[in-house]
């Protein structure tokens, strides 16, 4: 797998994405009307290329990537059991992992307290095992997204009223 093959699964599987690309990194957002306020773009997967957020991944390396998925805590807990608590001296969470090992599910170094998961260029057969923790992210966000939209219509519909 390479990023682009990465990129066109998520964009290409799942409705309402907007792949916003920014120094070789890309975020996926649900936003299926693209007006989504810049406080509610929150990413549900992250592409990293380089290591200009933590260094702890080392994906300077030629043709390192790490894919980043926010999942369940339950998903999460069923993966790499209890969340870690934040990130230590160092800014990365202390869990024992060693962030630079190619093609494994670890933690997010920074975002695992937040059940967040990743791995650093997965093979074919690893990506296949990551389609379902996409799904499972993706409709986190499609329910986040609603659930705020639901809440602006009853602040809406309550103003009316009064």
């Amino acid at each position: 797998m390479d990023e682009a093959a990465v990129i066109r699964y998520v964009t290409e599987t799942f409705p309402g994405v907007n792949a916003l690309e920014a120094s070789g990194d890309t975020y996926f957002i649900y936003d299926p009307e693209r007006d989504l306020p810049p406080k509610y773009q929150q990413p549900f997967v992250t592409l990293v290329t380089g290591d200009r957020h933590d260094q702890v991944s080392d994906l300077e390396r030629p043709g390192v990537f790490r894919l980043n998925v926010g999942v369940s805590k339950e998903t999460y807990r069923g993966l790499l059991g209890e969340l870690p608590g934040p990130p230590g001296e160092r800014g990365v969470v202390e869990t024992g992992h060693d962030f630079t090992v190619l093609d494994q599910v670890l933690p997010h170094p920074v975002y695992a307290p937040q059940s967040w998961i990743c791995v650093l260029s997965p093979s074919e057969a690893t990506f296949e095992r990551m389609k379902p923790w996409l799904a499972e992210a993706y409709g986190i966000a499609v329910r986040r997204v609603e659930k705020r939209a639901d809440a602006a219509n009853g602040s809406a519909a309550q103003s009316l009223e009064s």
